[in-house]
């Protein structure tokens, strides 16, 4: 998307070969005439997916997560990452582990806000090692909804989150693809082409499976397991 490269090349921040600084627009202060630019995009791109809800990881995705949501008119719903009082009972809960910030956390969802017949656009601002989306692809799949697509802002292609959920099955778009990062320095890669022009160019759907589920369950609490 030329509209968040522009961005980026003006107000972004290589400060080291893995570290991309855009607090200015994205998860310090935020540009909403901005964010609503990229909800469309996203809306646009999966409006043919039925999606009926759009999830995304508090906290700096919120902001184009709600957007989108706008877009399509459904509901969002957003992953805890905190332990809170209010949300004890059922529940779905996996363990994050950060790579980025060396830190694990409980990602959290009240189960009365995913439902089997949903399908869940999972909308973040950084793909890196993927594990934050896994970590949601895991609560999403054990409530038996649908995890129908997973939009990102900026994605880190040298890295190796977009390859492990498209081998999980899962259908990725990214904004913008970095294919390089240094001080002073980014590099882009092509932009992705939109779903439909996808869709006539194949004759069969995308083989992949979906990954296993490991859910136990103690009290009202459901633990799903990361394989």
């Amino acid at each position: 998307m030329k509209l968040l490269e522009d961005r980026i090349k003006k107000e972004g921040q290589a400060l080291s070969e893995t570290v991309l600084k855009v607090d200015s627009f994205i998860n310090h202060q935020v540009d909403s005439v901005f964010m609503d630019a990229l909800g469309a995009d996203f809306a646009e791109h999966f409006k043919d997916a039925g999606i009926t809800k759009v999830f995304t990881i508090e906290s700096s995705g919120i902001a184009p997560a709600l957007m989108t949501a706008e877009h399509l008119h459904v509901p969002l719903v957003i992953l805890k990452k905190q332990t809170s009082k209010i949300l004890n009972g059922n529940v779905y809960q996996t363990r994050i582990t950060s790579f980025t910030k060396g830190t694990s956390y409980e990602l959290t969802l009240f189960a009365d806000y995913i439902m089997p017949e949903d399908r869940i656009l999972l909308i973040d601002d950084f793909l890196a090692n993927g594990e934050a989306a896994m970590g949601a692809s895991r609560i999403i799949e054990a409530s038996g909804a649908t995890l129908a697509g997973i939009g990102i802002l900026i994605e880190k292609s040298f890295q190796k989150g977009r390859k492990r959920l498209e081998e999980a099955g899962y259908t990725v778009y990214s904004q913008a693809r970095i294919g390089k990062l240094g001080a002073g320095v980014i590099e882009f890669l092509p932009e992705e082409e939109p779903q439909a022009a996808k869709r006539n160019r194949q004759t069969e759907p995308k083989s992949g499976e979906p990954p296993a589920q490991t859910v136990g369950k103690t009290g009202s609490r459901r633990a799903v397991g990361a394989n």
